[in-house]
Parts: structure tokens; sequence; C-alpha cells
């Protein structure tokens, strides 16, 4: 049974599980993990990075690079800044590839199938 309101009607949970087979969604979810998980792996493979010459190359992370600024001040300001453009590349990717798929299945879903 669904209902209806404003937004559209509900699905059932019937019609979830077959969107969720749906050639769609599937396209959907492939494209959502070839762009997560090669990016999370390899933040994390930096950042472990960072974190073992902080730990075991203490003379390396202490040269200086200019003045008083040495590698693992620089490494450390990398670290936010490669936080800043994944966020960035995720948001770009998200709006591009992924948003207007999740809305043309939400359409299907939600849409007035009288």
């Amino acid at each position: 049974m669904t209902t209806t309101d404003a937004q559209g009607r509900s699905p059932s949970a019937d019609e979830f599980l077959a969107m969720q087979a749906s050639p769609e969604f599937q396209e959907l979810r492939s494209r959502l993990r070839r762009f997560v998980f090669p990016m999370t792996a390899l933040f994390l493979i930096w950042y472990l990075s960072y974190v073992v010459l902080g730990a075991y190359a203490h003379d390396f992370m202490a040269t200086e690079v200019f003045g008083k600024i040495n590698v693992g001040l620089l490494l450390g300001l990398g670290q936010f800044a490669s936080t800043f453009l994944i966020t960035g590349l995720y948001v770009r990717f998200a709006n591009k590839e992924l948003d207007p798929r999740a809305a043309a299945i939400r359409e299907e879903l939600e849409g007035d199938h009288a």
C-alpha cells in the first residue's frame, strides 16, 4: 500500500527492491564505488605515509625547506589541502554524475504511475 503527499507517492518495499536490482541503480552504485574506493585508498596511503614519516623519519621531516618551515610542516599542511581538494572533486563528481541519476531513480519511484 502506498500513500500520496505533496512530494509524490511513497514506493512500496517491493518497488524499492525492484529498483535496487535495476540496471539504473546498479550503474549509480558502480559509479559511486569507482570514485569513492580509489580516492579513499589514495588518501589513506597519503595519510599513513605522513604518519609513518613522522614516526620514523625524524631527520627527513625536520629538514628545513625555507626559514623555519620544514618538510613535516609542509606535508601536514598538504593533508588539509588534499582533504579540501578531494571534497571539491567529490562535489563536482556528485553534481555531474550521481545527482542526475539519483534524481531520475527517485522520480521513477515516487512519480505518479497511475
